[in-house]
């Protein structure tokens, strides 16, 4: 069940991409020349893309894939290309349509279905593999949790999303509000220790029967991101 931060904080991120950066984005995630700071994060996600990717079975035929908090799409096009038959779910509008434009034409011979929503929803049903790429970065600990404990009762197979880390520079890079120029800025991200989040999985009942399998940083220029792995076992 959702809390009242989580719905909190997804209301408040739809509305940053849909209504404030989704130009922003779009540029971001094209190939148009972008400033260095957008150009270190540019790369950092293009990086943090490969490795989550690199976590899922090389050959992805037959398999059901939820990409939760989808963006533009690129993630779930090159599961698809794998032979996923992915499920790509966000909560803007402005970014999912803009996912399925440049995705017409590319997902062969997989299969992508185009979502506006929450994550969360059980209309989704089960899926072998769950990803969530920079989508929970915005929430708290706890938040966290229960979405990764949501996605293991549907998932047979692996769970991969990202976190943003407690570090001493990520923590004074957004305390300072360098991310972004003003105008652009989404919703702070909200810094957790890795090794808490284990902590916190490992004594979760929610979590019974899943581990930490694996856990990797990109630190490039202005993105700083840790990818996670859960598995049952």
């Amino acid at each position: 069940m959702p809390t009242a931060s989580y719905e909190t904080r997804r209301g408040q991120l739809e509305t940053y991409f849909d209504r404030t950066a989704a130009e922003a984005w779009k540029r971001l995630t094209s190939d148009a020349p972008v400033s260095g700071v957008r150009a270190t994060v540019r790369a950092g996600r293009d990086s943090m893309r490969s490795i989550l990717l690199g976590w899922l079975p090389a050959d992805l035929t037959g398999r059901r894939l939820l990409d939760a908090g989808c963006g533009t799409g690129a993630l779930a096009v090159e599961a698809a290309r794998r032979g996923a038959r992915v499920v790509a779910v966000d909560i803007s509008a402005s970014l999912v349509d803009m996912a399925r434009q440049r995705a017409e034409g590319q997902t062969a011979p997989g299969r992508v279905e185009w979502h506006v929503g929450d994550m969360l929803d059980p209309a989704f049903g089960t899926f072998d593999h769950v990803v969530a790429m920079d989508s929970l970065i915005h929430y708290e600990g706890p938040d966290i949790l229960r979405v990764v404990a949501a996605q293991a009762e549907r998932t047979t197979g692996s769970i991969v999303f990202t976190v943003a880390p407690r570090t001493p520079l990520l923590t004074a890079m957004h305390a300072a509000g360098k991310l972004f120029p003003r105008g652009d800025r989404s919703p702070a991200i909200q810094p957790i220790s890795p090794a808490r989040l284990s902590r916190m999985v490992a004594g979760s009942p929610a979590m019974a029967g899943w581990r930490v399998a694996r856990t990797e940083r990109v630190s490039n220029g202005f993105y700083i991101s840790q990818a996670m792995e859960v598995i049952p076992g």
